[in-house]
């Protein structure tokens, strides 16, 4: 079982869906309107692993050297339940593969 960081802009129900997980929200943490550099590292302190995303332009943004999350980013038509559902499988399978450092990218 791994910690994870839902972004603030995914739904929270997606968490429900992450099954065999701990999962949490940047909204549950308190961590709502921090820049992606401060949550990242906020993230990481309190043993967070993996982080996901829908931000696509993350990793051109945050130097993840410092950083000992993994980063999944997750591509949808949108940020719905409806459009992230299908993606959940893989995003599981994506958990379970992710090594520190890692930016990896969750397609449907």
């Amino acid at each position: 079982m791994r910690r994870v960081l839902l972004d603030e802009q995914l739904p929270r129900r997606l968490a429900r869906e992450i099954v065999g997980h701990d999962v949490s929200t940047v909204q549950r943490e308190g961590w709502a309107g921090l820049s992606n550099g401060r949550l990242l590292r906020a993230a990481s302190d309190p043993g967070f692993e993996i982080s996901i995303t829908s931000d696509q332009n993350l990793q051109f943004q945050q130097n993840f050297r410092s950083i000992t999350l993994r980063i999944l980013v997750l591509h949808a038509a949108s940020n719905a339940i409806e459009d992230l559902r299908p993606l959940v499988p893989r995003l599981i399978d994506a958990l379970s593969e992710s090594v520190v450092g890692d930016v990896r990218h969750v397609y449907a």
